[in-house]
């Protein structure tokens, strides 16, 4: 049987918050980040849920379908009739951050990367069987040097102003960022999607230092309140701060599957990712969906193809 490797975008509609519970700082519902660096990320098991909900994969559904059951699989219920439990086949990794976008005194925001993001990513691209061989750009020793696509709506007399930062381009590697915005914009929307060419004209790499500085401070943080049911005011004490990943946020990462588990197996590994894991799906992931937060596009390729 095959193993089949695909890549996993998220592309964020509306603000994005995957938290992990109570904060120890300001922020009393962060976002969940990696640890070794700081950045955001969206757990493996919150893709795979909303997925299965997606694909109405309950555990009454699993039951009576082989192949709801060989992709999520099923837990032991105690059921004879249900049929005996097995993992699921379809591997979710985390989802990692590609791209933040980052408030530009010109041309409204830019799409941000860095080159440890495209290193981290282009890892995931030999995973997924489609090392692309592109350059990653030297941004080392200059840490207010960026490097802008060509077509660039981000500078004026090649300086770009990023929240309250002053960076200066280097345009001697403009080809490099016009090769990556190039791949990362097919990948994600295609070559019809007039997206494509905004993503093009928005992409700019920084340094790793500042990429983690707007990873650290470019997030959404607001406050809320929950008000009283009988007086409609403020309820005593219920003041918090949450955070959330800005809207047009683009994060990406795998799914694979090795071995199809079941009795009997009912397809091999193609064909679940064919099924489940393929083209493009319009979901809800993360919390406070009922005001409009975690509208996402997931886009599922594999490297060459979408």
């Amino acid at each position: 049987m095959s193993s089949k490797t695909v890549l996993c975008f998220i592309h964020a509609i509306t603000p994005l918050h995957v938290g992990t519970g109570r904060g120890v700082g300001f922020i009393d519902l962060p976002v969940m980040r990696e640890k070794v660096t700081g950045w955001p990320i969206v757990p493996g098991s919150s893709i795979k849920g909303v997925l299965a909900d997606y694909h109405n994969a309950t555990e009454d559904q699993r039951a009576g379908d082989d192949e709801k059951r060989a992709a999520f699989g099923m837990a032991d219920s105690g059921s004879i009739v249900s049929g005996m439990p097995n993992a699921g086949s379809l591997v979710f990794t985390d989802a990692r951050l590609v791209c933040l976008p980052v408030r530009s005194l010109y041309g409204t925001f830019a799409w941000v990367t860095s080159p440890l993001a495209l290193k981290k990513f282009m890892r995931d691209l030999g995973a997924a069987g489609k090392a692309n061989g592109k350059i990653i750009p030297d941004l080392s020793g200059n840490e207010q040097s960026v490097i802008r696509t060509s077509d660039s709506l981000l500078h004026k007399n090649n300086n770009i102003f990023l929240e309250d930062n002053l960076f200066t381009c280097q345009q001697e590697q403009t080809t490099i960022a016009d090769q990556w915005a190039d791949e990362l914009s097919r990948l994600i929307y295609g070559t019809e999607d007039q997206w494509a060419d905004e993503f093009k004209k928005r992409f700019l790499i920084v340094p790793d230092e500042a990429f983690d500085f707007f990873c650290e401070l470019g997030t959404e943080v607001r406050a809320r309140i929950k008000i009283q049911e009988q007086t409609k005011t403020v309820q005593e004490g219920a003041l918090w701060y949450e955070e959330a990943l800005p809207a047009e946020t683009i994060m990406a990462g795998l799914v694979w599957c090795d071995k199809v588990y079941g009795t009997p197996p009912v397809s091999d590994a193609d064909q679940l990712i064919k099924k489940f894991c393929s083209g493009t799906i319009n979901l809800q992931l993360g919390g406070n969906a009922t005001i409009g937060k975690g509208l996402v596009n997931i886009v599922f390729c594999n490297g060459g193809e979408s």
